[in-house]
């Protein structure tokens, strides 16, 4: 491979890898307004997947996107060394990664002539690993971004080169939070274009002393513990919305909880014990948790839709005095990697 530098007028060749929908906007962009200055030459995605109840393989949206555009597609179950040889084939000019799904072995990073760029759903150092918006939400933070970054061997350890950030607002769950999130990865890579193609975007290394990590989350993460401070309760039902979802068990049935927070000082009686039911204003179940009132604002029952509290009880009326049963929170965010 040439090590020269592209002229301006010259468009860097770019190969995506990347198997989530977060990443369509990014691909909306490259394939509109930055294609003066970039050509997707190949796009990497995971393998057609059985899906649902009745199992029927699918196609990823990636997969969908790039096929309507006349993409080349590949789809490698393994990153074997025939793959590489089929991605060098393509002469890329750098890769661009998000959400794939395959660990990239350094044969394979180093192979585009710029090297390869990951594009991480966080602030890092915090939040490496496979949920970081679902675990910032879920942590109570305010704030969270998107970090554009050289991949290394090490779990989302590379040298970061330039941030985007976005704000979580207090009724943000984590599907509001990616659209967020999927928005900001344009102007990050839109401003940062002129500088990779002539190799002078400088990245800086992280502090690993801060860094945190999330693993991948599991059904039963959605467990409650209503002994918690409500502002954490609220925070774990919005983070963990739409997957794996919060669920409590209310009169016999398994509830879903789809929105949560914290009313400013609702008047009950302070003297219940947590996981009690004290009744429900004009916007939410109220349920006493470890310092006020967590209040549920939208809750679905098994085979039916998400509904905002108010409907939901007219159909299923709760009694004040209804307990739930708590659990404790399964651990998601750690110092050190899960293993």
């Amino acid at each position: 491979m040439t090590d020269s530098k592209p002229s301006k007028t010259d468009r860097l060749r770019v190969v995506f890898m990347g198997s989530d929908p977060i990443a369509i906007p990014l691909l909306e962009w490259m394939h509109g307004k930055g294609a003066s200055r970039l050509e997707i030459v190949g796009v990497f995605t995971q393998p057609d997947r059985a899906v649902g109840r009745g199992q029927r393989i699918v196609a990823n949206e990636i997969k969908r996107w790039a096929q309507a555009r006349d993409l080349t597609v590949f789809q490698p179950e393994k990153l074997t060394d025939s793959v590489r040889e089929k991605l060098e084939a393509l002469v890329p000019d750098v890769a661009v990664v998000m959400a794939y799904g395959h660990i990239l072995r350094n044969r394979f990073i180093s192979t585009p002539r710029l090297g390869t760029l990951n594009l991480h759903a966080s602030l890092l150092p915090r939040y490496r690993g496979a949920s970081p918006i679902q675990c910032a939400i879920a942590n109570g933070e305010q704030e969270t971004g998107v970090a554009l970054m050289r991949i290394v061997r090490e779990l989302d350890a590379g040298p970061v080169a330039d941030v985007e950030r976005v704000p979580i607002d207090a009724l943000d769950t984590a599907l509001e939070v990616e659209a967020k999130l999927a928005a900001a990865c344009v102007p990050l890579v839109a401003r940062n274009v002129e500088a990779l193609a002539s190799n002078r975007l400088v990245f800086e290394e992280q502090d690993h002393a801060h860094a945190t990590f999330c693993r991948r989350l599991r059904k039963d993460d959605g467990r409650l513990d209503f002994g918690q401070p409500a502002g954490v309760l609220a925070a774990r039902i919005n983070g963990l919305f739409p997957w794996p979802g919060c669920r409590i068990s209310l009169l016999g049935q398994v509830v879903k909880l789809g929105l949560a927070d914290v009313p400013a000082d609702p008047d009950i009686d302070r003297d219940v014990e947590s996981g009690t039911i004290c009744g429900a204003d004009e916007i939410g179940l109220l349920v006493r948790a470890g310092d006020r009132v967590v209040r549920m604002r939208k809750l679905q029952r098994p085979g039916g839709k998400m509904l905002p509290a108010g409907d939901f009880l007219r159909g299923f009326p709760i009694p004040a005095g209804t307990r739930i049963e708590s659990h404790p929170f399964p651990r998601i965010v750690a110092s050190r990697p899960f293993h």
